[in-house]
């Protein structure tokens, strides 16, 4: 699937410890080009095994070599993933013989430090895969997995120019036909489903009808051959995919089933270690951001106190209140009069336009981190059949193989038919000071210039290793750690609105570890949930019923943006007193990211290790 990269005072305010990674002494690998090599390798298969993740690398044409004979070479952006029993058998092979050679071949002793952070990314790249194989999963359960693989192969060769428009035109038809194929191996493959995948499998798949009904018939000229061959092949693809969502509704949900969306304390703790990468455990991510909460409402409410009296003076200071209370009620009732600077609901995407300028010059002006001097981000609203997953927004980096090619920060729009009462929600929750967090969460400095760092790292392989096979915790801990350090250096001129916003906005961040940890191993129940969400963390009954939607949908992400923020400051601090008043700030970001997404106890071990730190 694509990976989109989504979501102090945190530096002033008390971090529990950290494990502790001591450095490890610099030595060569063991025959590095065979590492490297092994690694190509390895990547190169694995992406044929899934054509549409290797058109998201970039990886366009693979050879298929056999033993005695020519082989061939198969442009992978025409071809949709053969999603079988049989290849589904057959990827669980690769991967456990994978696993097997890199192990045999090149055990981590061996290696040198940057060699050995990428044998561990693949590692447990592969133990995630395996687990799914063999434990988790979803493939059997989760139908959302077959319909966001069709929207992603569809959408990947329109938006990227790796071809002329009409070759990649027609790679998109011939990804079209192969729709009812698809969607059969799924109905072979899926054998219960809780309900809340059925209900967003069926929404992304509107989705997915838009794009072919709507914008792939718009791409095709009049008078292109390709008509001809998106009329016999696109009314196909509408009845399958129309057929399947009946099929979901009418058969799949109507299955028994003992399954839920819920993985369970045994699984989520393999999964979570295989996510984190580091000795953290669930148990430690919650004591620490049940802690972290307290902490936050506490300075919203010194922020909160002096804005409550000069914007309600007729109000009382609500001293009588028991203290959580006032607290809710002081801080809550700022939050909506700040809300009430927003934009208009058709103008989501424009405005998160507009605010990139401002934040630009201000990354510029504080020496904050270099910025690209490639000129490919393009602001556009969410794709349809990804809204499920991205109800707010999310980045698409540029392919790792394709660094020039675009690179896209999502904005999701309201939708025309919602009411106005949940358009009023959206906006009042990504007010004019929330969205300008959210562009820099996304865009600038956050995920986008991580990225286009990231997408400069050489030789090839290495990028290619770190960016497919990237550490959600740095990924999100990085976008999280530059708003507060633009917070830091006085963004938006200090003003206590923004600060406020931004503190609520952080707050949201650690109820997601609570949320996860709690909702998928602890039975906590969806009014739990919203309680938690609505009371304690002011979040609008929208922003928290579709925040409970996404926890549904995925397990172990969400925590990423709470333990990545504090592993990336706990890093720079350590950084910051090995280089003594010597410190760069810029020259710390730079090369941070330089390294791409590694665990970040990793590459504290790299960073540190090197002369003159």
């Amino acid at each position: 699937m694509i990976r989109v990269l989504m979501l102090c005072l945190l530096c002033c305010l008390p971090l529990t410890a950290q494990t502790s990674h001591p450095e490890a002494p610099a030595r060569p690998s063991a025959h590095p080009r065979k590492f490297a090599a092994l690694c190509d390798q390895f990547i190169k298969e694995s992406l044929a095994l899934s054509p549409v993740s290797a058109s998201a690398a970039g990886y366009h044409k693979h050879h298929y070599a056999k033993p005695g004979k020519p082989g061939k070479t198969v442009a992978l952006d025409g071809r949709l993933d053969d999603l079988s029993p049989q290849a589904f058998a057959r990827q669980r092979a690769f991967y456990q013989q994978w696993r097997a050679r890199f192990h045999k071949e090149f055990p981590p002793a061996s290696l040198s430090p940057e060699d050995a952070a990428d044998f561990q990314l693949i590692d447990d790249q592969i133990g995630l895969n395996l687990l799914e194989f063999d434990t988790i999963q979803s493939y059997k359960h989760n139908p959302t997995v077959y319909v966001e693989l069709i929207g992603n192969g569809l959408f990947l060769p329109l938006t990227q120019e790796y071809a002329p428009r009409e070759v990649r035109l027609r790679h998109v038809l011939l990804r079209v036909r192969q729709i009812r194929r698809l969607l059969q191996q799924a109905r072979q493959q899926l054998v219960d489903s809780d309900p809340i995948f059925i209900k967003v499998a069926v929404e992304e798949n509107e989705g997915n009808l838009g794009l072919i009904e709507e914008t792939v018939a718009a791409e095709i000229p009049a008078g292109s051959p390709l008509r001809v061959e998106y009329d016999k092949v696109a009314p196909a693809a509408v009845v399958a995919i129309k057929d399947f969502d009946e099929w979901l509704q009418n058969d799949l949900a109507q299955r028994p089933t003992t399954r839920t969306w819920r993985l369970g304390k045994d699984w989520y703790d393999q999964k979570f270690r295989l996510v984190m990468e580091t000795d953290i455990t669930p148990e430690q991510v919650l004591a620490d951001a049940d802690e972290q909460m307290k902490v936050v409402r506490g300075r919203m409410l010194e922020l909160a106190l002096p804005l409550h009296a000069q914007m309600f003076p007729t109000h009382s200071d609500h001293s009588d209140l028991p203290a959580h209370e006032r607290e809710n009620t002081i801080i809550g009732e700022v939050l909506h009069k700040i809300s009430d600077e927003h934009c208009q609901r058709d103008q989501l995407v424009q405005c998160a336009q507009d605010d990139l300028a401002g934040i630009t010059a201000f990354i510029r002006e504080k020496k904050i981190v270099a910025l690209s001097e490639r000129s490919n981000l393009k602001v556009i609203p969410t794709p349809a059949f990804m809204r499920g997953a991205y109800g707010v927004g999310g980045f698409h980096s540029a392919p790792p193989l394709e660094p020039t090619a675009e690179a896209e920060y999502w904005v999701t729009p309201i939708d025309p038919k919602a009411s106005d009462r949940f358009a009023d929600a959206r906006l009042r929750e990504y007010n004019t000071w929330v969205l300008q967090w959210l562009t820099i969460h996304e865009a600038l400095p956050g995920h986008y210039i991580q990225a286009e760092h990231a997408n400069d790292i050489q030789p090839v392989t290495r990028r290619l290793v770190r960016g497919l096979f990237s550490n959600g915790p740095y990924v999100e801990g990085w976008a999280e750690y530059m708003a507060q350090v633009m917070l830091k250096e006085g963004y938006a001129n200090r003003d206590p609105r923004y600060e406020l916003s931004y503190w609520k906005v952080w707050l949201r961040a650690v109820a997601n570890a609570v949320l996860d940890v709690r909702l998928q191993t602890m039975g906590m129940t969806d009014q739990e949930a919203l309680d938690l969400m609505e009371k304690d963390c002011f979040q609008t009954t929208a922003e928290a019923e579709g925040k409970l939607q996404r926890a549904k949908l995925s397990s172990t992400q969400l925590p990423t943006y709470f333990v990545g923020t504090r592993e990336w400051w706990s890093l720079r601090e350590k950084y910051q007193q090995r280089a003594g008043p010597g410190f760069d700030m810029m020259d710390f970001h730079n090369r941070a990211l330089a390294e791409g997404a590694l665990p970040v106890p990793v590459l504290e071990k790299i960073l540190l290790a090197g002369p003159g730190k």
